[in-house]
């Protein structure tokens, strides 16, 4: 049936994902789960944790749309019926209910940055997403209408309330990094989604003068595009700007009087600013003078913090074919390695590494994971200390999933310590650029066929890497990839170059002549 796209199920509520799509798929992992758990092994098999083995139970979530709360009843009709516990969470951020599917399985019901009239479900094993064997169980089973448990099997919904935990988890975890935020004041636009009741909260017990924007939960999204970007975010970035101007240490408490103690006079300003999506799992930055971070940048930050804080001799960073050049750069400063995975895909590429290295006999004793399975530990040689794609980051040694919550602690902690210009100063930033070029669905496999040839041959001095589109790679660090669209008829060419005008133009020509030719 081909229900899960590279972000789980996802589409418009009147003809997609309705409420009797649902109550299939909640049939069909309540089944897929109850074979599951008569299948598992009594002992956990080598290279996994001890909880690597879930209870066959469930934790419901959906986020703040105004269609959630059917979808939930039918999700929840499907999965008692399909004989597996229930435990209903009500509205979560997609990351709290992640969290809270640790050593169980998870459904989230969200459309993340979509508009209003779309939703999705999002499945999760362990507080890891399903990898695509998994999803397509699930596909198969919903397009072979997976019959209910017997009677006798059915569940009755429980209610839970995990949302304290995972925020009393975030602000422990996040304290292990930078300083203490002591009043440093910032700017936090929840675009009215499930942010909300998360990051201004975890960033005031961390010590933050926070001021929020669009800060309640309206599935309407009537604030802003529930899509953070530089144009939704304007309201956010005028309102740093404006609040900025003239303002010499914005967003740090000021200096008191004449007694010579710091920290006591009025903060004015902002040290930065941070915008999420619908469910919380993405991030946007703003800087002090209103502008847009770039999410590569961003993601070099901690990619390179993560490894150059690591004691593993082989610390690798996950991340995807359209991201950065200046993401390897820092990693490879700081003595790491970068591996690439195809989009939405950061959970596999996680786990490809981790299996990569116990086939090499990387691993620890046993091969099993660290502490409490939680640390992204795979041995004393290679271990996996941070996966990202632009806007969403793992931080692996808390959860194996994506969290914009987790990523706001944490740069507020850095950020109080460094400074946000001093965090981007080693960064090389370099122009970067995004186009599409027409190619109709049919032709794109022949497309790509030809440019596996026909680009190595236009830029011969450059390193080639096939694995998920074409990437070129050249030694000056700039670098291009050309890759099909999943859900137009494009053909999308990435680069990032000091002169990347062009490097695009260059590119686009070959694509142009490999589509002419198909």
């Amino acid at each position: 049936m081909d229900l899960f796209g590279t972000a789980g199920i996802r589409g418009g509520v009147e003809d997609r994902v309705t409420p009797a799509l649902a109550l299939a798929v909640g049939r069909a992992v309540g089944a897929e789960i109850r074979e599951r758990a008569d299948e598992s092994p009594a002992e956990p098999t080598p290279g996994s944790s001890p909880e690597s083995t879930p209870d066959p139970e469930v934790v419901l979530a959906r986020d703040g749309r105004v269609t959630g709360p059917a979808l939930a009843a039918a999700m929840e009709a499907g999965l008692s019926a399909g004989g597996v516990d229930v435990r209903r969470a009500g509205r979560l951020p997609t990351p709290a209910l992640a969290h809270a599917s640790r050593g169980r399985y998870g459904v989230m019901l969200t459309a993340s940055h979509n508009p209003p009239t779309d939703n999705g479900i999002k499945l999760f094993r362990d507080g890891v997403e399903f990898d695509r064997d998994a999803e397509r169980a699930v596909d198969s089973r919903v397009a072979d209408e997976e019959s209910v448990a017997p009677w006798d099997e059915w569940t009755e919904a429980a209610r839970i309330d995990p949302l304290d935990d995972y925020l009393a988890d975030v602000r422990e975890y996040a304290s292990r990094f930078g300083a203490p935020l002591d009043g440093l004041r910032i700017a936090v636009d929840c675009g009215n989604g499930m942010s909300a009741p998360a990051t201004p909260t975890v960033l005031r017990e961390l010590g933050a003068d926070v001021v929020t924007l669009n800060g309640n939960v309206d599935g309407h999204f009537p604030g802003r595009g529930s899509k953070p970007t530089p144009e939704t975010l304007a309201d956010l970035r005028a309102f740093v700007a404006d609040a900025n101007e003239g303002v010499e240490n914005p967003g740090r408490p000021a200096t008191g009087g004449g007694d010579g103690a710091e920290g006591d006079g009025e903060t004015e300003g902002f040290a930065f600013g941070i915008g999420h999506d619908g469910d919380a799992d993405r991030i946007v930055i703003v800087d002090a003078d209103g502008e847009v971070v770039h999410e590569d940048t961003v993601l070099a930050v901690l990619a390179e913090r993560y490894t150059r804080e690591s004691d593993a001799a082989d610390p690798v960073v996950v991340t995807t074919p359209n991201a950065s050049g200046r993401i390897d750069e820092r990693v490879r400063a700081a003595g790491g390695r970068v591996e690439r995975v195809r989009l939405g895909a950061l959970h596999e590429g996680i786990a490809a590494v981790r299996e990569d290295a116990a086939e090499a006999g990387a691993l620890g004793e046993a091969g099993v994971v660290g502490e409490a399975g939680a640390a992204g530990e795979v041995g004393d040689d290679t271990r996996v200390v941070f996966a990202a794609e632009p806007w969403k980051h793992i931080h692996v040694a808390f959860g194996g999933w994506i969290d914009g919550v987790a990523s706001a602690a944490v740069i507020a902690r850095l950020v109080a310590d460094e400074g946000l210009d001093a965090l981007r100063a080693p960064i090389t930033e370099r122009p970067y650029r995004k186009v599409s070029v027409s190619c109709p669905d049919d032709a794109k496999e022949t497309v790509m066929d030809r440019l596996e040839t026909a680009l190595p041959d236009a830029f011969p001095e450059a390193a080639v890497d096939t694995d998920h589109g074409v990437r070129l790679e050249f030694e000056d660090a700039s670098w291009t990839l050309v890759r099909p669209s999943g859900t137009e008829p494009y053909v999308r060419v990435y680069a990032e170059s000091d002169d990347v005008d062009a490097l695009v133009a260059e590119v686009e020509d070959v694509v142009e002549d490999a589509v002419a030719a198909a």
